[in-house]
């Protein structure tokens, strides 16, 4: 062994070090000490192997909580939120690299309801109103290629919903047909932010009676009419829907179990929400084949040749 100091090659070991046994050495000119030299880990400063942060995060995607994970993967739950926490900025990175320059043609927006530690009745003055209570996350997805294109979590005002817009435009390389549902902040925020260079339409549903009987508490509203408005440009009729992005959102409530209702495992935190929806859009776009197209959206929008796997997830920088 080589001193790390010196450069003397006469060492002598000198005990070990840490739960894992590192060996340490002991330089016989400079008696300076030093540990072995570790290969470098995909996750950083984690122990935990590249095989079993796949199962967890494997896991994660597939509709299980933090707690279930743990009991199915023999890992600590800390072990596994930390492990969101460094496999979901690598995720989001990826997203934000790749996703550009799309060409898309049609693109559908909507939005999905969850909420962060308590839902937004509960929440008291001295609480930061931006972290918690209800969260809304704005989904556009490319109705040809399956891909969703952008999202951003934030609450349902006019700001999230420029900032939602303004990141789909600047993800775009061609002049797109953009349809959303009735959300009144749509309409100024697409046209300040593509001003006549888009053909845009709102799908607007009207709803029949909800919630006045005791059976239909938890029963979906009854669809009276649909209306679809023309906001800017030429869209074409046949292809106003939202109807693969509200598919996109039921995947969302399936396979997010911080998404599932009337349970305890919704998000604690913010940022371990987001960690876990570009955990999901990075799974969705890159690794997981859809039914019908037959492989990924990633590689249907030619972003890559080939399937990703989980562990190319885990160590995507």
């Amino acid at each position: 062994m080589t001193c790390t100091r010196c450069k003397h090659q006469t060492c002598k070991r000198f005990g070990t070090y840490g739960k894992r046994k590192i060996q340490r050495w002991r330089c016989n000119s400079c008696k300076a000490t030093f540990c072995q030299p570790q290969a470098q880990s995909p996750l950083g400063t984690m122990y935990t192997s590249e095989e079993a942060a796949a199962r967890a995060v494997q896991c994660l995607i597939e509709g299980c909580s933090i707690r279930s994970t743990e009991r199915l993967t023999g890992m600590n739950r800390n072990t596994i939120l930390r492990l969101l926490e460094v496999v979901g900025p690598r995720c989001a990175a990826l997203l934000d690299t790749r996703l550009r320059n799309l060409r898309c043609r049609y693109v559908q927006c909507d939005e999905i309801w969850t909420f962060v530690q308590k839902k937004q009745r509960r929440v008291r003055g001295d609480a930061n109103p931006y972290e918690i209570g209800d969260q809304w996350v704005f989904v556009a997805m490319d109705a040809e290629t399956k891909l969703v294109a952008s999202y951003f979590v934030g609450k349902r005002t006019m700001e999230s919903t420029r900032s939602f817009i303004n990141d789909l435009a600047r993800r775009l390389g061609s002049q797109i047909q953009l349809t959303t549902d009735g959300f009144a902040f749509y309409q100024n925020a697409v046209a300040d932010t593509f001003g006549l260079d888009v053909d845009f339409a709102q799908l607007i549903k009207l709803y029949g009676d909800y919630g006045q009987h005791d059976e239909g508490r938890y029963s979906p509203p009854r669809i009276t009419e649909v209306i679809s408005k023309v906001r800017i440009g030429n869209p074409s009729t046949r292809d106003i829907s939202t109807s693969y992005v509200e598919r996109q959102n039921l995947t969302m409530r399936m396979q997010l179990r911080r998404f599932t209702r009337l349970t305890n495992a919704f998000s604690k935190k913010l940022d371990n929400l987001k960690f876990a929806l570009a955990i999901h859009f990075a799974y969705q776009n890159f690794c997981r084949i859809h039914g019908t197209l037959r492989v990924t959206p990633a590689m249907e929008a030619g972003l890559t040749d080939h399937v990703w796997s989980i562990a190319e997830l885990l160590t995507v920088q």
